[in-house]
């Protein structure tokens, strides 16, 4: 398997394989890879000539200081995890100095309002951390398609935003959350909650199944009430934000209209570990 830790190696390498009619897939990971990883992989495999998976854990898209020292690297076992795939991906794991050249700052973006709901509320400057890196990625692997999982919805819809503002040559395919037997949702964070924090964290995806159940007869506002008591009872976890919005401008909703489709995005704290979910609506 071949890993790159510069992206002068990794340029000079994609450029002596490829070729106009070689299609590349590329799958960005901040590592701490899970089968939600892994599909996107191997979705990439299925469709494109030639893989890249990139290793990076971006600082620029942190707000918390803790929280980017806390997050979990395992470059060793997630290249172990790779080979059971394929062993012709193309591992990019390189370096803060090398992705941002001695300059670890973010380049402001605007994604027309996308960037101000949600996460962008709670995260100030995430928005433009996670542009500011997927562009540059972008530029260094040239894929023909990149793949993103659904959980991150806003991410998602951003990176979409920001290939079409910078007219980028790139297919961005979003895939479906993979989740746990109990239901939550896949994400490299989980590695920090014990057994008991992981069977509990049960009741996010739990509280998302019964607010689409009742979106069918309830109002946002009454839905949103009865999520926010929910997690009152629930001492062990703290709701940062539960929120139903359009899926295309990411707005609250004010009323259902036909035709349209419906989002709920969800934040919760299991002691200092953030986990966020969506689920679609319609």
């Amino acid at each position: 398997m071949l890993i790159f830790s510069t992206q002068a190696d990794l340029k000079a390498h994609l450029k002596s394989v490829s070729s106009s009619k070689i299609t590349i897939g590329f799958v960005p990971t901040m590592g701490a890879l899970h089968k939600g990883h892994l599909s996107l992989m191997t979705e990439s495999l299925k469709e494109n000539d030639l893989t890249v998976v990139s290793i990076f854990v971006n600082p620029t898209q942190f707000n918390n200081k803790e929280d980017l020292e806390k997050y979990p690297r395992t470059l060793e076992s997630d290249v172990e995890k790779m080979k059971t795939l394929d062993d012709a991906i193309i591992v990019f794991a390189p370096s803060v100095d090398d992705i941002y050249e001695g300059k670890t700052i973010s380049q402001s973006f605007d994604f027309d309002g996308l960037e101000n709901q949600m996460e962008g509320k709670h995260r100030p400057g995430h928005f433009d951390g996670v542009g500011t890196i997927v562009k540059r990625l972008f530029e260094i692997v040239t894929p023909t398609n990149a793949y993103f999982g659904e959980k991150d919805f806003q991410q998602l819809q951003i990176v979409k935003k920001m290939v079409e503002k910078a007219k980028l040559p790139v297919n961005v395919i979003g895939r479906p959350i993979f989740r746990e037997k109990n239901g939550l949702a896949m994400s490299s964070r989980n590695e920090r909650l014990t057994a008991e924090e992981k069977e509990k964290a049960a009741i996010i995806n739990k509280t998302l199944l019964e607010a689409k159940e009742q979106f069918g007869t309830k109002n946002a506002n009454e839905i949103i009430e009865w999520v926010e008591k929910t997690f009152k009872k629930e001492t062990d976890f703290k709701l940062e934000y539960f929120e139903i919005a359009d899926e295309s401008t990411l707005l609250p909703i004010e009323t259902k209209v036909d035709g349209k489709k419906y989002r709920a995005f969800i934040a919760v704290f299991v002691n200092e570990i953030r986990l966020i979910d969506t689920i679609s609506l319609n």
